[in-house]
Parts: C-alpha cells; sequence; structure tokens
C-alpha cells in the first residue's frame, strides 16, 4: 500500500518540508509517495497533506481562488490526516488575529474552534529557538524554530494541547489534525514528520 502524501506547493516552506517527508519516508522504510500539489485535483489524491509556514493570507487567498480550499475541506473532514506548520496551523483556525494589527479578514478552513494570534512572539527580527517537548506524541525533546509564529490562546474542549511555551499554547491535535507554531522543518530532527507519516498509514489502515 502506498502513501501519497503532499506539500501545498503554493507559498512558503515547501521544499524543506517535501525533503524532511522523504527523509522520514525513507527511514520508517514506509512504502510512500511525496508530491508537491496546488490544484484540487493533485489534493483529491492524497492520503495525508502539510500546509507549509509561509504567509498565511496569500496562502488561504490562492487557495480559494483556484479552489484547493474547498477539496482540503473535503478531505480533511472525510479523514484525511493533515499538518499545518506556523502559517498552516493559522490556516486551520476558525478565528484569528494578529497581535501588531488586531483582528484581520482572510480565508480560513476553519478546522479548529480555537482563538489564534498571529505574531505571537514578534516579527521575523524576534525569531528564537526553543527546547520544548510533546510527551504525548511520545516526542520529550524538540529544538523548535519560531518565526513570527502563531500561539492559540484559547481552544474547544476537542483539542488535546501538545505543547506549551511560557503558557502559550504552540502545537495542538484534534483527531486527524496538528498545528505547530514551530518549524520542524527546519531542523534535521525528523520526529514530527516520522509522526505525522505514521498517522497517515495508520489512518489509511
Amino acid at each position: 500500500m502506498t502513501l501519497k502524501l503532499g506539500v501545498l506547493a503554493i507559498q512558503g516552506d515547501v521544499a524543506e518540508n517535501v525533503s524532511s517527508l522523504e527523509n522520514s519516508v525513507s527511514e520508517l522504510n514506509q512504502d510512500a509517495t511525496v508530491n508537491v500539489v496546488k490544484t484540487p485535483e493533485e489534493i483529491a489524491e492524497l492520503d495525508g497533506l502539510i500546509i507549509p509556514g509561509g504567509e498565511s493570507t496569500t496562502i488561504g487567498q490562492l487557495s480559494l481562488v483556484n479552489g484547493s480550499l474547498k477539496e482540503i475541506k473535503q478531505k480533511v473532514e472525510s479523514g484525511m490526516p493533515v499538518l499545518g506548520i506556523c502559517a498552516g496551523m493559522v490556516l486551520l483556525a476558525n478565528n484569528a488575529s494578529d497581535k501588531v494589527v488586531g483582528k484581520i479578514e482572510q480565508p480560513l478552513f476553519d478546522f479548529l474552534d480555537v482563538d489564534l494570534e498571529r505574531n505571537s512572539f514578534g516579527r521575523q527580527r524576534e525569531s528564537f529557538e526553543a527546547n520544548i517537548s510533546l510527551d504525548s506524541i511520545g516526542i520529550s525533546n524538540f529544538n523548535g524554530v519560531f518565526i513570527r509564529a502563531p500561539t492559540i490562546t484559547t481552544i474547544s474542549n476537542d483539542i488535546e494541547v501538545l505543547a506549551k511555551l511560557n503558557e502559550k499554547i504552540i502545537a495542538i491535535k484534534k483527531g486527524n489534525i496538528i498545528g505547530t507554531s514551530f518549524h520542524p522543518e527546519l531542523t534535521e530532527d525528523l520526529a514530527i514528520h516520522k509522526y505525522f507519516v505514521n498517522l497517515v498509514k495508520d489512518t489509511k489502515n
């Protein structure tokens, strides 16, 4: 059984996530293909999707224009695992504001009943790294890279908090949906990408 894994290639850290997925698939000895996807037709073929970091407004608007947003919503609602990274996590939310400019209007996938704050730790110049733990999914120590990172301020009862930093929620899970504020594709640690590949495999079985 070949898993079909995709990285949404509209904007953002696409190549880095493709590389992390390919290396994870290789180390897990998993039968899988990794593709960049843009169109609804390409997304329809997937078993799992990563929405990378980048500019969430741009990714959301272009996904809306080309029909990808609708296809992603249908696939995820039918059970396809999705990993939203930084901007990708913003897009998974149903309510987002910006620490600097306040309430924003942008297309969102509306999967998670949360209040999310963009640029929660500041702008690009405030980028930093920090050791975090995601114990509930078996990752006790991970070097998180935070670049204009969002955080989640409130969550509904059906959402599991995977990690916090300075009491701010930086990683969540709801069934087949995972979101991280930080960029796992910018480290050599494949733990989160491997976890995602295994989640896709378990969902497919």
